[in-house]
This record gives structure tokens, sequence and C-alpha cells, in this order.
């Protein structure tokens, strides 16, 4: 893959020095800047939600969030135990509030949790990573964030068809992984019968 990327770095550029020579550095260090303002400006938003989970975490808010949630995610992955339940509750957490870069460590940790050692990804590995690529966004902070930084003159208005979409895709996507489950363990019994 990083060879696919250097490639196409490389012909752009290439292409880029042969039809304008004048603005390939200008072109350059722009994008530099602009890419650098960007980061900048998303720090303070993830400094605050980090900081918030942390809060959470110190607080004991977070176990009572896992408890809180606890039957959605028994329903979900009945073979999870106590601690990989409480990561996964963090991390769906951190997802609602649209804070995917810091739900990450959490994920990881719960799917180490769900993981049975078979080097095979089980029906409980395989929702966790639906629950993540389709994420409900209560509060999506990060796209809020690019909004405002890009100028937009209200970057909230985008909470509720983001709420309303997520939540689609989410039921669609957990209603599907259910059923391809239990296909496959209808599939895998009938070949075990033969």
């Amino acid at each position: 893959m990083n060879k696919i990327w250097l490639i196409m770095m490389l012909l752009s550029t290439a292409v880029l020095l042969i039809v304008n020579p004048s603005i390939t550095i200008t072109s350059m260090i722009d994008a530099s800047s602009s890419a650098l303002e960007l980061c900048i400006s998303l720090c303070a938003v993830y400094a605050i939600w980090l900081g918030i989970l942390e809060i959470l975490e110190q607080s004991g808010l977070s176990n009572k969030l896992a408890k809180l949630i606890r039957p959605i995610i028994k329903k979900l992955f009945p073979h999870a135990k106590e601690e990989t339940q409480k990561d996964i509750a963090i991390n769906l957490s951190a997802n609602m509030l649209g804070l995917g870069n810091a739900a990450t460590p959490y994920g990881i940790k719960a799917m180490r949790g769900l993981d049975d050692g078979s080097g095979i990804a089980n029906s409980s590995m395989i929702m966790l990573m639906i629950i993540n690529a389709c994420s409900i966004q209560l509060i999506p902070t990060t796209t809020i964030g690019l909004r405002a930084t890009a100028g937009s003159t209200n970057p909230s208005d985008i909470i509720l068809p983001t709420l309303i979409s997520s939540f689609m895709a989410c039921g669609i996507g957990i209603f599907l992984g259910v059923i391809c489950n239990k296909i496959y363990v209808s599939i895998k019994k009938k070949r075990s019968k033969t």
C-alpha cells in the first residue's frame, strides 16, 4: 500500500512540475500549513473530550455507565467478561460523543477481551466491529470541529441528521450481523452433521 501512495505522490508531483512548475512548492507549503492549522484546532476539541473521558474513568462513572447499558451489552456480547463489558461501554460512549480516536484504545482492549484465542474472529468480535463502524453519534464533535474550522456559520446543525442516520445504520448493521451469524451457525451445524 505504501508503494501505491508513493507512486501517486511522485506522479502528481511530476505532473504538477510539468503543467505549472511555479506553483509546485507554493501548493505544497499551503497544503502543509492548512493541515497544521487543522490539527491544532482539533487538538483543543480532543483535549476537552479526552479529559472528560479520563474524569469518567477516574470517578467511576464509566463503571456506572457500563452497568446502565449492561443489558444491551449482555444481549449483544453474551460471552464478554465484566472488564471487557466496561471497555465496550467506554468505547461506545466515546463513539457516541463523536470521538473515534479516543474510542480506539478501549475498542482494542475490548477486542482483546472478546478474543477466544482461536485466531478467528468470533461473533462477538464481529458485532463490536459492526457497532464501531456504524457507531451512533449523539454529538459528532470531530465533524463539528471540522465545520467550525472551515468557517461554517452553524457547525452544529448536522446533529439531528447525524443522529438519525447513525441510529439507522447501527440498527441495520446489528440486524444484518445477527442474521449473518445465524446463517453461519446453521451452515456450520449442517456441515458437522455430514
